[in-house]
């Protein structure tokens, strides 16, 4: 029994230790770099009517004035206030392909910034956060090989696949929030990203920001409406967390790979030029079709990769969208 216990006291330690760093580096260096006083990660428009202006492209069109356009005969959209309180949740991916990195950080790590950096920039005014968190079922998927999975006896009963963590206002709630976002055990199995961005949508609420937080592995299918219908009523922003080897193989001869929602082992002969390349296109291939998913669907999208500044890049996102909405354009 000593064993399990230890093992959980060392997770909490760390997640402890990884948050308290990241809050420490998030409210430095974004304090730093991002002067001045802003209203969240994306320049949200808001629900109270202002003026209109003239049509630029790139607006939205749902946005349109049409009573000034008939009386001008030029096409207007409507200004927008944006609202004091702004309320923002994040759909959290915690799938057992997150527990993976082989640079700076794993991927659970680094989605664990992402969070801190959205509560970071959105807790201001008294805007609220909130989160609801998946993960996997507890158990292996249907069809995994027996040695791969645990030999407990018995097994714990398994807790919900997804955990809603209400919208609050304020710094020590948000910091509450990612506490237990960072202490969420990533278990085997896959979770279902689409039912965790439609869990957003659930209750209907008022317009505000949606973060989808995860590595988007999911079948594009199977998230993809999801989506679509949640940047009907809110601003939608996807953030893609990426490893480099998941993008191409390196050249380390016999390389044995595990998949971290099945337990299948693969052994992998990367000297093959051949399979390396394969690889790139298809990895390419898929990335594409994630992006090419969000777009359709209006999000805004931020890739965030363990070898590169990922601070760095939010930094740039951020400038990026507001330079978006000084030229009348909010994607």
């Amino acid at each position: 029994m000593a064993g399990p216990a230890l093992s959980q006291d060392s997770g909490t330690a760390r997640a402890e230790a990884v948050l308290s760093r990241l809050q420490l580096l998030v409210t430095r260096k974004l304090d730093g770099l991002l002067q001045g006083d802003y209203v969240g990660l994306l320049p949200g428009p808001g629900s109270e009517a202002g003026e209109s202006r003239e049509y630029r492209p790139g607006d939205d069109v749902r946005r349109m004035d049409w009573p000034v356009t008939a009386r001008t005969t030029l096409p207007h959209v409507r200004r927008t206030v944006a609202d004091r309180e702004l309320e923002t949740w994040m759909a959290i991916d915690l799938s057992a392909s997150l527990d993976f990195g082989t640079a700076a950080m794993l991927k659970r790590d680094l989605v664990l910034a992402a969070a801190t950096a959205m509560a970071h920039l959105t807790v201001r005014g008294g805007n609220r956060i909130g989160a609801v968190v998946g993960t996997g079922s507890g158990s292996p998927v249907a069809g995994t090989p027996g040695r791969f999975r645990r030999k407990r006896s018995p097994e714990p009963p398994a807790g919900p696949s997804v955990v809603r963590m209400p919208a609050r206002p304020g710094r020590k709630e948000a910091q509450g929030l990612l506490r237990a976002i960072a202490h969420t055990e990533i278990r085997p199995g896959r979770a279902d990203l689409g039912e965790l961005v439609d869990m957003l949508n659930r209750p209907p609420r008022r317009r505000g920001v949606a973060v989808v937080i995860s590595d988007f592995m999911a079948p594009v299918d199977g998230w993809a409406r999801p989506v679509r219908k949640l940047a009907v009523r809110h601003d939608v922003l996807a953030i893609e967390v990426v490893d480099p080897r998941e993008i191409e193989l390196p050249d380390v001869g016999v390389l044995t790979l595990a998949d971290p929602e099945t337990g299948a082992l693969h052994e992998v002969q990367t000297a093959d030029e051949k399979l390396r390349r394969r690889y790139a296109e298809a990895a390419a291939e898929q990335r594409g079709a994630i992006a090419g998913a969000l777009r359709a669907a209006g999000a805004a999208h931020l890739r965030l990769r363990t070898d590169t500044d990922w601070l760095l890049d939010v930094v740039r996102f951020v400038a990026a969208q507001r330079h978006a909405r000084t030229r009348g354009t909010t994607r």
